[in-house]
């Protein structure tokens, strides 16, 4: 009897000594399993952001690629465009010198016109008897005079009623500021015989004559001589056939030409 309740108490003794460390030990491996899983967790969370770490970079790769590509093309625009503009500017500039040249045009023939109206409304009377001609072509405006107006036969010297005749004109044209004017001679090809041959060996010496004395009056009546000029055709720019009087009174003539300075 006393054997038994000995051997109850050894089992109660043993029992109190062992149960506290099995609970130890099943706290302990719980704790245990509870890290493992949070480290697993861990773990998975790493290598997911691993791998959008690793698609960030892909996709930042091809963005800088495309960026890149972008920036050039950007440049490469941006040169074309500069070029397009420099381009631009110098057609412009071309566009308005064009412009100008043009006003400039409109301005000179708006001025000869002037003067040829006024000279076609001066010289009507001449004109309907056909001793004086006037044309305005290409810029050039010419009033033709025929020698027998101005001038006595075979003589170079302006007759009186020729300078009267030469200072209506001389009046319009000094209306006329921005043009030069030429005086040409001209002739038949009737040579000079006779006396006067002396004075005038060749129709040369007489259209240059006869340019030279109706440009000193131009000048004197107020014409700029530095653009005033005689020159000198004696019978080589005919405008009708010497074979006829009529054909050679024609030539015989003085021109006075208005013409765009240099």
């Amino acid at each position: 009897m006393k054997n038994e309740r000995f051997g109850k108490i050894l089992l109660v003794c043993l029992a109190a000594l062992i149960i506290p460390g099995l609970t130890g030990c099943m706290v302990k491996e719980s704790t245990y399993l509870k890290k493992v899983s949070e480290l697993d967790a861990l773990q998975q969370k790493h290598d997911r952001l691993v791998l959008e770490n690793q698609a960030l970079q892909r996709e930042k790769t091809e963005l800088d690629k495309v960026l890149k590509s972008t920036s050039d093309d950007l440049k490469k625009n941006i040169m074309a465009l500069r070029d397009r503009i420099a381009e631009l500017e110098a057609q412009n500039q071309r566009l308005r010198d064009e412009l100008a040249e043009l006003k400039k045009k409109k301005e000179e023939i708006q001025t000869e016109s002037k003067a040829y109206k006024d000279l076609l409304q001066e010289m009507k009377g001449e004109m309907a008897r056909g001793q004086v001609t006037i044309e305005e072509l290409k810029g050039k405006l010419t009033l033709g005079l025929a020698d027998q107006i101005l001038f006595d036969s075979g003589q170079s010297e302006v007759k009186k009623d020729g300078l009267a005749i030469l200072k209506r004109v001389v009046d319009i044209l000094n209306k006329v500021t921005d043009k030069a004017i030429r005086v040409e001679g001209h002739t038949d090809n009737v040579p000079i015989a006779g006396r006067l041959a002396q004075r005038f060996p060749t129709n040369w010496e007489l259209s240059a004559a006869r340019a030279i004395n109706v440009s000193r009056f131009l000048q004197e009546n107020g014409i700029d001589p530095h653009f005033l000029s005689a020159v000198a055709y004696g019978e080589y720019k005919p405008i009708a056939d010497n074979s006829t009087p009529e054909g050679r009174q024609k030539n015989r003539r003085i021109a006075i030409i208005l013409l765009p300075r240099d």
